[in-house]
């Protein structure tokens, strides 16, 4: 099955420091790199090199041409892909000693879509498919509604969380996808283990998959509650893997993988992600992860099962 990406395009400025900045302070980093990012071009590339076709749709300002390179290199279709003079997006992302990173946005024109752009790319599409969407855009509530008359599929990852996203039609999505923070915010509870049966009664028609870092992932489908611990491996940068959790667990379910084997394959490419530098640089092709999963090299991981 197809999927079209209307996300986010960054240049990622990652600086490498001890620890994170303190208000007030000011303090040399250890190593800057420039990559490719954006929750939307990670996610292209994860869903592309897990072996998804891609489409990226998206308004590409000045400074950011080696982003559709990116892209089109991993295979994603570029095409939707609309020129602008205005700035591209960006982030600058500090790294600490442990792996860890915090992140500054600047929208850039990844907030400019207009709802005539949106409605041609949809209609390029088709009427086949599955539209994945990040909060890091704007109109997004918009192409939810658009892209659910369409009988399309809809995905959201409901990153980063603000006010607006409590806002937009979640009862038309296919999948809601967020971390432990993003989680609790929508539901408005204070615990991890509240976040589904709270999400389940607002949002009964949707699937849930949430991610919870180090502790691993579960995933609400058709009554079921599968739950995924993770894979203990050295961390260097974790920019981007739950970008990666994503694009390889929307493969699997796009491409009849059952849920269990969907949660190892993303929980797994996550893991390679994280013991990498970079964003979309940080993304293996799934040969790596068949060949991770097939030899038995991190371990096996258990995934359980209750109904919900």
């Amino acid at each position: 099955m197809k999927i079209l990406n209307l996300g986010s395009l960054n240049v990622d400025y990652v600086y490498k420091v001890d620890k994170f900045l303190l208000p007030g302070e000011t303090k040399s980093s250890l190593s800057l790199n420039t990559y490719c990012g954006g929750k939307g071009l990670n996610q292209s590339i994860a869903a592309a090199k897990a072996g998804n076709e891609v489409y990226h749709a998206a308004v590409l300002g000045k400074g950011g041409e080696m982003l559709k390179t990116a892209l089109s290199e991993s295979g994603v279709n570029v095409d939707m892909i609309q020129p602008s003079d205005e700035t591209c997006g960006h982030a600058i992302i500090q790294v600490d000693e442990k792996g860890q990173n915090c992140i500054l946005l600047y929208g850039g024109t990844n907030r400019t879509l207009t709802k005539e752009f949106i409605d041609d790319v949809l209609d390029k599409f088709g009427n086949n498919g599955l539209v994945l969407l990040q909060n890091e855009t704007n109109l997004v509530g918009y192409i939810i509604e658009r892209a659910s008359e369409k009988g399309l599929q809809v995905a959201l990852n409901a990153a980063p969380m603000n006010d607006e996203v409590l806002k937009y039609p979640i009862d038309k999505l296919s999948w809601l996808i967020v971390n432990e923070v993003e989680g609790k915010q929508i539901a408005g509870c204070e615990k991890d283990d509240e976040i589904i049966s709270v999400l389940k009664e607002k949002y009964p028609s949707c699937k849930i998959l949430l991610t919870l870092g180090s502790n691993g992932a579960c995933c609400l489908a058709d009554g079921k509650l599968y739950t995924i611990g993770c894979h203990k491996v050295d961390v260097v940068d974790t920019t981007a893997a739950g970008d990666t959790f994503t694009g390889y667990f929307l493969y699997g379910m796009l491409n009849n993988y059952s849920v269990e084997e969907s949660l190892r394959m993303a929980t797994t490419a996550s893991a390679v992600c994280v013991g990498r530098n970079g964003a979309s640089d940080s993304v293996p092709l799934k040969k790596e992860i068949d060949d991770i999963i097939e030899n038995n090299k991190f371990g096996t991981l258990d995934v359980t099962v209750k109904d919900m």
